[in-house]
C-alpha cells in the first residue's frame, strides 16, 4: 500500500502522490489557493485530526520528554479514530484511497514519534487489511 507521512512544508518526496493535510487548523496567513504550491498539502481533511480536547490534553503533558505521556497520546488518539463513526469512515476512505493510489498523510509535528500521523498511518494501515479486495 503506497502510504506514507510527512512533515507539512516539507518539499515533496518523489512518488510521494497525494499530500493530504491531517491538522485541526489550516497554516495561518496562507491562502487556500497556496497549500499545494507551498508544499502543505493537496487537500486538507482535518476530520482525522486529533480532537480538540486531546490538543488541550497533550498541552498539559510533556509527551516529547515522558514515555507514558506519549503512549496514552497515542492510545487515546486511536482510540478517538476507532470510536467515531464518522471519523472510522474517514480512515476507510483514506484506507481505500491508499490501495489505489499514493497518498501520504501531514502534520506540522517535527518528530513524528511524537505526532498524530504516526498513528494514523498504522489505523489507515489496519484498515486496508480489512477492506475486500478486488
Amino acid at each position: 500500500m503506497p502510504l506514507r507521512t510527512y512533515r507539512v512544508g516539507s518539499p515533496r518526496k518523489r512518488g510521494e502522490g497525494l499530500r493530504i493535510g491531517t491538522v485541526r487548523f489550516p497554516p495561518r496567513g496562507v491562502h487556500k489557493e497556496d497549500y499545494a504550491r507551498l508544499d502543505f498539502f493537496d487537500v486538507w481533511f482535518p476530520v482525522v485530526a486529533p480532537s480538540r480536547a486531546l490538543m488541550t490534553w497533550v498541552k498539559k503533558h510533556d509527551i516529547a520528554g515522558d514515555a507514558a505521556a506519549n503512549r496514552a497520546f497515542h492510545q487515546r488518539y486511536a482510540r478517538e479514530l476507532e470510536t467515531n463513526p464518522a471519523v472510522r469512515q474517514s480512515i476507510h476512505l483514506l484506507a481505500a484511497l491508499a490501495q489505489k493510489t499514493s497518498i501520504a498523510v501531514g502534520c506540522f509535528c517535527e518528530d513524528e514519534n511524537n505526532c498524530h500521523r504516526s498513528t494514523l498511518k498504522k489505523v489507515i494501515e489496519k484498515a486496508s487489511k480489512d477492506l475486500p479486495k478486488r
